[in-house]
């Protein structure tokens, strides 16, 4: 199949997934085209992939560029001169409506496409319901010609908040334990840890969504009681906030910021505990990918996560906001080594649940299911 895919190109959960799959698909013998306004992160070269640039044009007259209009051109353009089968459009603002209009114009032209629609959080839980935006999101995916959701917590949280008319096929986020697995980096763990210290590890876009101040405020707690050190992976704009309560806390030289990071594998490898106390998580694919790295969690208790972190096996899970209890959770996974091979081990297997070759064939599936309606 000739596929095109429409995402994010940023480290968020969905740009990745949606990257994830596509050189996945085109392993497989597919041909993917990846349609975004810049290359996604992820994204690494195969003679079945293309990449095509949305180019937005500045002019004077506009103060917000109309990125959903040029987005449509490009996807009609794609979509016409590459002869793409079905179009793929992950995160529904404004993927969704772009690829309505596309398929509205493409029809004057004597070509139907079929576009399938991925629900990913924001672009439900958050984003989404915002009046400004409510009417066309719930327009556009019920266009849909299919439509799913990387968690069963997010499906039902789109028919709470939306009049979705069509089913919701749930398709969970997966992990490549190829890539992602434990590999031997103690040279790296000495120099950060010369001590023999536990790492504990915390990978977002540290947005006010994902509470990196608790993050700060859970560490300190784990440092009174064991020699600890943190990585925090990402950037954004609670970086400087997270900064500034480690310099009031005096534990600012056992905490790295080690800013945007691609080979992540490699730096979960030396971590012993991933901290993840989000507002709202969908799924929560960094914390499949440290699990994947046979690093146990410490998470919230909300969206997607208790699907898959085990509360007392795979890590522990904690309302929103309770550093105390997060804390005391985390004192418990790291205080002895038995312990705390027991919740990796535990991790590990729980990832195994989420392996990219079992997940791959569901969208196959689904993309030959709609193309049969057509």
């Amino acid at each position: 199949m000739k596929i095109g895919i429409v995402c994010y190109p940023t480290f968020g959960g969905s740009g990745v997934l949606a990257t994830e799959l596509g050189m996945a698909l085109s392993e497989k013998g597919h041909e993917i085209h990846f349609i975004s306004y810049q290359q996604p992160v992820r994204l690494s070269f195969h003679p079945n992939i293309y990449y095509h640039e949305v180019m937005v044009q500045n002019y004077p007259l506009f103060d917000f560029p109309p990125y959903e209009t040029a987005l449509t051109s490009t996807l009609v353009h794609v979509i016409h001169n590459n002869d793409i089968d079905l179009l793929h459009v992950h995160y529904a603002i404004p993927h969704a409506s772009a690829a309505y209009f596309a398929r509205e114009i493409l029809k004057k032209k004597g070509k139907d496409i079929p576009f399938i629609t991925t629900l990913h959080g924001t672009d439900i839980t958050l984003v989404g319901k915002d009046p400004t935006y409510a009417p066309v999101v719930a327009f556009s995916i019920n266009q849909s010609d299919a439509i799913t959701a990387v968690s069963q917590n997010l499906a039902e949280e789109t028919y709470r908040n939306f009049p979705i008319e069509k089913e919701i096929q749930v398709i969970h986020n997966f992990v490549d334990t190829q890539r992602f697995q434990q590999s031997d980096k103690d040279h790296f763990k000495k120099m950060l840890a010369p001590n023999g210290e536990r790492i504990l590890a915390h990978v977002s876009n540290f947005r006010k969504v994902k509470r990196v101040e608790d993050v700060i405020k859970v560490f300190e707690k784990v440092r009174q009681q064991i020699p600890s050190k943190l990585l925090m992976i990402g950037d954004g704009p609670e970086r400087q906030n997270a900064e500034e309560i480690a310099r009031h806390l005096s534990i600012c030289n056992d905490i790295r910021f080690l800013g945007k990071q691609e080979q992540m594998d490699e730096i979960l490898s030396i971590a012993d505990l991933f901290v993840l106390p989000s507002q709202y998580e969908s799924f929560g694919l960094s914390a499949l990918e440290a699990m994947a790295c046979a690093v146990p969690v410490i998470s919230t208790d909300v969206g997607g996560l208790p699907e898959i972190n085990v509360q007392g096996v795979t890590g522990f899970l904690s309302p929103v906001g309770d550093v105390e209890r997060m804390a005391n959770h985390a004192l418990e996974i790291l205080k002895d080594q038995n312990t705390l091979h027991q919740y990796k081990n535990a991790a590990l297997e729980q990832a195994r649940r989420f392996e990219k070759k079992d997940i791959i064939p569901l969208y196959e599936q689904l993309y030959e299911k709609v193309m049969a309606q057509q």
